[in-house]
């Protein structure tokens, strides 16, 4: 799928001329020429980075920048003619991800653009979590929200619960369980894994004598409560 970016400049020729080579660089180029219609064009089309000119008709850019960071998470370059550092400042503090001073390189822009959108994909890798009912599983931080509130497991009760939560209602055998917790150093031991379910129940269910996250499928195993 091509990667959306939005231009926002009311200088026709300069915008033409970044879309058409961004377009050659493989993006998708959408385009506005006030802050106004950059607003309604981001709601519209949900592009993964705006490039953004500083002096725009109406609303000014830095307005703009800070309604776009209201709206979503959209990757931001700020472009300007000015050069004092103090500009530069207020740009990055606002939100903006990246800033170019005006006359650049088409490359070069093609350049910063790639940088921002692999910054902003890292982000989102880091922070990408599962959400099931009060539970957030933050699986890159090892880590267990359970109504906001930081619940703390062992690495074993973690992947046992990362492994059940990812799919709900599937049913693991306990030697998957083991396999997917503990790799292969205990696969011989398959009913430890009843100790490490209890111990996980007694850590996240309301009940753990009546869990609804992690159930026993009796004779099968475990699975992790479909109800999402």
């Amino acid at each position: 799928m091509e990667t959306t970016l939005l231009l926002v400049d009311d200088e026709v020729k300069m915008v033409e001329a970044m879309a058409s080579f961004l377009e050659k660089e493989g993006f998708r180029v959408v385009s506005a020429a006030t802050g106004k219609d950059a607003l309604t064009v981001a709601k519209a089309e949900n592009p993964a980075l705006v490039i953004l000119d500083w002096m725009l008709p109406g609303m000014s850019g830095i307005e703009v920048c800070r309604e776009l960071r209201n709206m979503g998470s959209y990757g931001i370059i700020m472009l300007t003619a000015k050069t004092e550092e103090t500009d530069k400042i207020i740009g990055l503090e606002i939100g903006a991800d990246d800033y170019m001073t005006k006359p650049f390189s088409l490359r070069e822009l093609s350049a910063r653009i790639r940088s921002v959108l692999r910054r902003l994909q890292g982000k989102s890798e880091d922070h990408q979590a599962m959400q099931r009912r009060d539970l957030t599983i933050i699986e890159s931080k090892c880590q267990v929200l359970k109504e906001g509130k930081e619940i703390v497991l062992t690495p074993t009760e973690f992947k046992l619960l990362v492994t059940l939560a990812a799919k709900p209602g599937i049913v693991f055998s306990r030697l998957q369980l083991m396999k997917a917790a503990m790799e292969d150093d205990f696969i011989n031991y398959e009913r430890t894994i009843d100790s490490h379910i209890s111990n996980l129940r007694r850590k996240i269910e309301r009940d753990p004598s009546s869990p609804e996250y992690i159930q026993t499928v009796f004779g099968f195993g475990y699975r992790f409560g479909e109800k999402l």
